[in-house]
C-alpha cells in the first residue's frame, strides 16, 4: 500500500540551496550507512524512511557498499520506494556513490571508468530506478587519472543515469582541480561530502573556502562523531552501540576521559539552551553559511525526530560559539 504522506511535510524543516545550483536540500538529510542493510529489520528501516519523508527530509544518501552485506541498503530502499514511495519519486533526492570495495577483482574498487559506470548500473538495478539524483566519486584514486574518474561522472549525467555529480573525501587541491575539469566537460560539480563535526574540523578553513569559490555545496557526514555527540556514551558503552561492535569505526579507546569531559560540558550548554546535545552539535555544523546539509544516521524514529527539530531553536550566539571553542580547547 502506498504511503499516505503528511500534508505539512514541507513546513517541518528548512531547505538550503546547494552551492550555486538550482537544487535545494533539507538542512537535515538521512544517511543509510547503518541500520538499512540486509541484516537489519526491514520494518524499522521502512519506518525511518517514511517518517523522514513526513518530516520533510527528502534527501536520502547511499553508497554502493552500504549494508551489510554490500549493496543491501540500496535493495532495502528500492523495496521501500516500490511499496510505499513510488508516487513520490520526484519529491526525493536520492544519492549514491562508488569507489570503495564492492566486488572481487581489479574492477570492483576505486575510480576507474570501468568501476564507476558498472557500479552505477548495479546501484540503479538494486534501487529499481532509471536515475539517481546525485552520483558521487566516493574517494580519490591515486592510481587512476583524475580526468578518467571525472569523465565517468560526466557520462553518468549525459546518459541520463544521474542528474548531478559530487565528490566525497577529496581534499581542497583535488576539489579545485576536479571542479575545473568537470566544468570543462560541461557538467558542474554540485557538492562535496566530507566528515565534519566538533571533534573533526579538517575542512576548516581551506576546503570550505574552496567550495565557496567553486560554487559547490557541502554536506557533512558523521556530524555527531559516530554518536559521541549524541551523549549516549556519557554513562558507558551501551550494548549494540557503534563502540560496542568489534569492527566499527568508533573504538572504546576513542572515548577518553578528556573527550567525555568535553562532551559533558557541551551537553550542559545544550541543556541551558533548551535543546539536546545532538541538536547543539548539528546546529554548530550548520552555522557555516556554506554548509548545505548534515547527514544523520538513526536507528530509532525518535532520534530522527529529535535531529529534525535542530533548527527550530535559536541560532548559536557569538558568546555561545566562543564558549564552545573554550570547551574544545579544554
Amino acid at each position: 500500500m502506498a504511503h499516505s504522506a503528511a500534508d505539512d511535510r514541507y513546513e517541518r524543516i528548512p531547505y538550503r540551496r546547494c552551492g550555486q545550483s538550482g537544487l535545494k536540500l533539507p538542512a537535515v538529510s538521512l544517511g543509510l550507512w547503518h541500520n538499512f542493510g540486509g541484516v537489519d529489520p526491514f520494518d524499522m528501516a521502512r519506518a525511518l524512511v517514511l517518517r523522514a519523508f513526513d518530516l520533510g527530509i527528502t534527501h536520502l544518501d547511499l553508497a554502493n557498499n552500504y549494508g551489510p552485506p554490500p549493496g543491501s541498503a540500496e535493495t532495502t530502499l528500492g523495496r521501500i520506494l516500490r511499496e510505499d514511495l513510488g508516487a513520490h519519486r520526484d519529491e526525493l533526492v536520492i544519492a549514491t556513490k562508488a569507489g570503495y570495495p564492492m566486488w572481487l577483482g581489479p574492477y570492483g574498487d576505486r575510480g576507474s571508468r570501468k568501476h564507476l559506470l558498472a557500479s552505477l548500473d548495479q546501484s540503479l538495478a538494486r534501487l529499481g530506478l532509471a536515475y539517481v539524483d546525485i552520483f558521487y566519486s566516493h574517494r580519490p584514486d591515486p592510481e587512476t587519472p583524475l580526468e578518467e574518474t571525472l569523465s565517468a561522472l560526466a557520462q553518468s549525467v549525459r546518459c541520463g543515469k544521474a542528474l548531478y555529480v559530487g565528490l566525497s573525501n577529496y581534499g581542497p587541491r583535488e576539489t579545485a582541480q576536479a571542479a575545473r575539469l568537470l566544468r570543462q566537460m560541461g557538467v558542474p560539480c554540485l557538492i562535496q561530502q566530507a566528515k565534519y563535526n566538533l571533534f573533526d574540523r579538517w575542512i576548516e578553513p581551506e576546503l570550505l573556502s574552496e567550495l565557496g569559490e567553486q560554487g559547490m555545496g557541502c554536506i557533512a557526514f558523521s556530524p555527531l562523531a559516530e554518536g559521541v555527540l549524541s551523549g549516549r556514551y556519557l554513562q558507558g558503552i551501551p550494548a549494540g552501540s557503534r563502540a560496542s561492535k568489534p569492527h566499527g569505526h568508533l573504538r572504546p579507546a576513542d572515548l577518553t576521559e578528556a573527550k567525555l569531559e568535553k562532551v559533558q560540558a557541551l551537553a550542559s550548554l545544550a541543556q541551558f539552551r533548551g535543546q539536546s546535545l545532538a541538536q547543539l552539535a548539528l546546529a554548530w555544523v550548520l552555522r557555516h553559511p556554506g554548509m548545505t546539509s548534515v547527514l544523520i544516521g538513526a536507528s530509532q524514529v525518535p532520534q530522527l525526530e529529535e535531529c529534525a527539530e535542530t533548527l527550530r531553536h535559536p541560532a548559536l550566539s557569538a558568546a555561545e560559539l566562543d564558549r564552545i571553542e573554550a570547551i574544545l580547547r579544554g
